[in-house]
């Protein structure tokens, strides 16, 4: 595994549409292919969003797709049962649950909602001994203390994460794997910074949450899975490491994480 693997994107026409990305999914493929990435993990966020994640990832191309199925916090007073449903049916290519968590930086749905359907999202990860995928902002103490009345599943990662150093070290303290996403390059993050250093090589994984949040010299336009390789590149300079060497870490910890076949 001597590519790239993006851990968390959304490649769903909605999120392209949206953010005026150049062409379809394909096209966004070719151009991370040709960006040294060889594998990408499509998120989903809802019913619909899931739905195509699992589609998305059928598709036939040189970057290997997977996908998970969820619903976001956001949206955490929606029906989940369909979104359970499509998890229990089982895929060859679903590898996890979520992105689900808590987010009471925005709070677009009541914190209790947004706990209720974290919870049941975590027990349906466990149940089905899939990954679970958390959205976490501005509510570590609350998802500690989840952690604390629930467990956690044995592989569960903290995608884009955003807290210092004392959050970081509390996520790998409950077992969680710590993704990084291109906030990590932006001038005011130097608390991330700090937390991304400490973070062991074995439990770090990169990503781009595309087509959201690109990184330092893209930020503010359209994000794409090609990023990631600027996103790793950063986190192998501020770690003092070589970038190969993050990225062959990376690539072989989202594998364990996910369950993917060994290339």
């Amino acid at each position: 595994m001597s590519r790239w693997t993006d851990a968390h994107c959304h490649l769903q026409d909605k999120y392209l549409s949206e953010w005026k990305v150049e062409g379809d999914a394909l096209a966004t493929l070719d151009r991370a292919y040709a960006a040294g990435v060889d594998r990408v993990v499509v998120i989903g966020t809802g019913e619909q969003s899931s739905r195509e994640a699992l589609a998305i990832s059928e598709l036939v191309h040189d970057v290997a797709m997977y996908a998970t199925v969820g619903l976001h916090p956001h949206s955490a007073t929606e029906d989940l049962e369909p979104i359970i449903a499509m998890a229990r049916a089982g895929h060859p290519r679903l590898v996890g649950i979520g992105e689900c968590g808590l987010d009471y930086y925005y709070e677009h749905s009541p914190r209790d909602a947004q706990r209720d359907a974290f919870v049941r999202q975590l027990h349906l990860a466990r149940e089905l001994d899939l990954a679970l995928v958390i959205h976490a902002r501005d509510a570590f103490d609350d998802l500690f203390d989840i952690f604390r009345s629930e467990g956690v599943p044995p592989r569960t990662v903290i995608h884009c994460f955003t807290g210092g150093p004392a959050d970081a070290e509390g996520c790998l303290s409950w077992g969680c794997d710590i993704s990084l996403s291109g906030i990590v390059t932006f001038k005011n993050a130097e608390s991330l910074r700090e937390a991304a250093r400490l973070v062991p090589l074995d439990r770090l994984h990169v990503e781009t949450d595309s087509p959201f949040l690109a990184p330092v010299p893209h930020r503010g336009r359209p994000n794409e899975p090609a990023y990631v390789s600027l996103v790793g590149a950063f986190v192998a300079e501020i770690r003092g490491e070589e970038a190969e060497v993050l990225r062959r870490a990376t690539a072989e910890n989202s594998a364990r994480l996910f369950k993917l076949p060994i290339q």
